[in-house]
């Protein structure tokens, strides 16, 4: 993964994005809703939220560099809003193209 291109830097605002999805779900809320630990949601949302927004950002940066079709793009979109989406998005619509 490179980050010198769009691609590579799309690839892992991916994954980080996917990460902190997974972590505020599975972690962060069981931390509020079971243990009384409200910050913690407080604390992985806003990080949840800016890789989020990185994701777009770069996934934005990457369609126009690349021209790819709006239906790549929104899938790419969309897969950032499923848990686990953009780990099967990075293997299913990113790897092996070229950058």
């Amino acid at each position: 993964m490179k980050l010198s291109n769009s691609l590579g830097r799309l690839r892992l605002a991916g994954l980080l994005e996917g990460t902190s999805f997974l972590l505020l779900t599975g972690v962060a809320m069981p931390l509020k809703y079971f243990a009384g630990h409200p910050e913690a949601v407080r604390v992985a949302g806003m990080a949840h939220g800016v890789l989020f927004l990185a994701y777009v950002a770069t996934l934005i940066q990457a369609h126009r560099q690349y021209q790819w079709p709006g239906k790549r793009s929104g899938l790419l979109f969309v897969s950032a809003l499923l848990p686990f989406g953009p780990f099967v998005a990075d293997r299913k619509l990113l790897r092996g193209l070229p950058e």
